[in-house]
């Protein structure tokens, strides 16, 4: 198969694991509590969620056929859409929410590993030390080439599934119908209900563009990223509503949503005790993988600007195998300091206030990306075989679902992070000036 050969890229399977290892973090695994007080409707905010998610697949799976070997992924696209600018905010704001959200990640890893190392929940020193080694650890695997940090991410993205899939199908067996009556338990009507809880669960599925960032280094780019991104997509859709059909079907509601191991109480249930270490594992491997596979993408995103000259020419610079090895390790310190910073008393509400300001910048690629496919699209329909009307739809359709998600993340996020995006103005340009510079 294409993902077993020696041309150093990525093929299908490893392109595909990046989509799926990307978009299952951590995070999926407190999902069911979360969702438990609005009841079983919350199954149709995940189908929302995936069909809305599904139509920004295809934005992306379609635009990676259009322009094949886009290295950027959704910076490559808006800047084909709608130039230099419009570009380098994309790829501003990605670059930095990348940040924010690998301390995080690395931060879940560390509290998926007290389970097995109770000092780390105890001694402030021990779990910053553990992060950090982690996280210089995977820089290090994946300087070593995209290769390298492909298969890598497939070995976890295949380790984080197995204790995923053992409760969403072995809970099957044990669904108590009675937890599910009454369907709606939120107090709202179906629509407000099926909205919030919609809203609560897209953030799950950030992640759908990784197969685009690094199309450069793909084989066969076009077809692969394309087929990448929508089987990653299907699985991932999967695996989140068949695990939340299980997990819900398996503790009753009153008792899920005050539970702080979904997953490890519906396995204990349905597998016994020592079954909790299991999912505890898979929590810690989820988000092993997921902080692999985003410090892959956390070096390609600045390459592809730096290529540009939309940023610092060290970015650019290439190792030997071909990875973007300076622009890896000066992200990866912002990311220690961030991760520090969590551990700090003092800077542990900046830390989140970051978070915060991070979630628009992802969905904003996701907004320009789907108007630069009607933009890109249009021009190229003869080309992509597809009518004109089809592909104004399909862009429609991302673009409303990508500007609902963004309204749905709140007035607060909205407010700082257009603020958050404009910082990176005097930024442009700064670099602007500099490329004309060059140029004369």
């Amino acid at each position: 198969m294409a993902s077993k050969s020696n041309s150093g890229k990525l093929g299908l399977w490893t392109s595909t694991s990046l989509v799926v290892g990307n978009m299952i973090g951590a995070g999926i695994f407190l999902m069911p509590a979360a969702m438990a007080s609005y009841g079983g409707i919350g199954l149709l905010g995940w189908v929302f969620s995936a069909i809305g998610s599904f139509f920004i697949a295809k934005v992306f799976s379609n635009l990676s056929k259009l322009i094949p070997n886009a290295t950027g992924g959704p910076y490559a696209y808006t800047r084909a859409g709608f130039g230099d600018f419009a570009g380098f905010l994309v790829a501003w704001g990605y670059c930095i929410s990348i940040c924010c959200a690998n301390a995080a990640i690395v931060v879940s890893f560390v509290s998926a590993m007290s389970v097995f190392f109770p000092i780390l929940a105890t001694n402030t020193v021990a779990a910053v030390l553990t992060g950090l080694c982690t996280l210089w650890f995977i820089t290090w695997i994946n300087t070593m080439g995209v290769a390298i940090s492909g298969k890598f991410q497939l070995v976890t993205t295949m380790l984080k599934l197995i204790p995923l899939l053992l409760v969403a199908v072995g809970g099957l067996l044990f669904i108590n119908p009675s937890n599910f009556h009454p369907f709606n338990l939120s107090g709202m009507n179906t629509f407000d209900a099926i909205t919030r809880t919609a809203t609560m669960t897209m953030f799950a599925f950030v992640g759908i563009e990784c197969a685009t960032i690094p199309a450069g280094s793909t084989e066969n780019s076009g077809k692969t990223v394309s087929s990448a991104t929508i089987l990653g997509v299907l699985v991932v859709t999967l695996v989140y509503i068949l695990g939340s059909f299980s997990v819900m079907g398996v503790i009753p509601p009153s008792v899920l949503e005050k539970s702080l191991t979904p997953y490890a109480d519906a396995a204990v249930v349905i597998y016994g005790p020592a079954a909790k270490y299991l999912v505890s594992g898979g929590v810690a491997i989820a988000a092993f993988g997921a902080l692999n596979g985003w410090v892959l993408v956390q070096g390609q995103v600045p390459f592809a600007i730096a290529k540009d000259k939309l940023f610092p020419a060290i970015f650019g610079r290439l190792n030997t195998k071909g990875v973007p090895t300076y622009g890896m390790i000066i992200s990866c310190t912002i990311i220690s300091l961030l991760m520090i910073m969590n551990y700090s008393k003092g800077l542990v509400e900046q830390f989140k206030f970051l978070l915060l300001l991070s979630t628009l910048s992802v969905l904003v690629p996701y907004l320009l990306s789907a108007a630069a496919y009607i933009v890109v699209g249009t021009k190229k329909s003869a080309l992509h075989k597809a009518s004109l009307v089809s592909v104004v739809l399909l862009g429609m359709l991302a673009f409303i679902y990508a500007l609902w998600e963004i309204s749905g993340s709140g007035y607060q996020t909205v407010y700082y992070g257009f603020i958050f995006l404009m910082a990176g103005v005097p930024f442009y340009i700064w670099l602007s000036y500099k490329k004309h510079q060059a140029e004369e």
